[in-house]
């Protein structure tokens, strides 16, 4: 049994509105080519957050486009960014909105951080392959 899976079952039992925002907060990276984006369930194990959105971009622009698309789709479905972290530097952008938290790493700093290791207990969500459109290659 994978993780995916238990929280795949979960989803359809109960509305969530937080991996509702998890989800849109992905598919705004996703509009602007972010690289491996993974949705990490922390509801059960994080007294601090419901959602982790860990994604990548291979330049210090393309981060900030990514947190750009983000910050946007998050003030249109009317969710409040509490804090932001990095967008300057444009090599890990933390974005913090309550009960979701986005970080958009330049490609080679996240694998120095390795977030998904350190959360590796956390379930992962789908990403539906539709966010992708043409590029369904790049799936996770």
């Amino acid at each position: 049994m994978t993780n995916e899976r238990t929280t795949e079952e979960l989803s359809q039992t109960r509305p969530d509105p937080s991996r509702e925002k998890a989800l849109a907060c992905a598919r705004a990276a996703i509009e602007k080519k972010a690289e491996n984006v993974k949705i990490l369930d922390l509801t059960d194990i994080s007294g601090f957050t419901d959602y982790f959105i860990i994604c990548s971009g291979m330049s210090d622009r393309q981060v900030q486009a990514i947190s750009d698309s983000v910050e946007h789709a998050m003030d249109v479905a009317g969710s409040e960014l509490l804090s932001a972290e990095g967008y300057g530097e444009g090599r890990w952008v933390l974005m913090d909105f309550g009960d979701v938290v986005v970080h958009i790493f330049l490609d080679a700093l996240r694998e120095y951080y390795d977030l998904e290791t350190l959360w590796a207990d956390a379930p992962r969500v789908k990403v539906p392959s539709e966010y992708y459109g043409p590029a369904a290659s790049r799936l996770n």
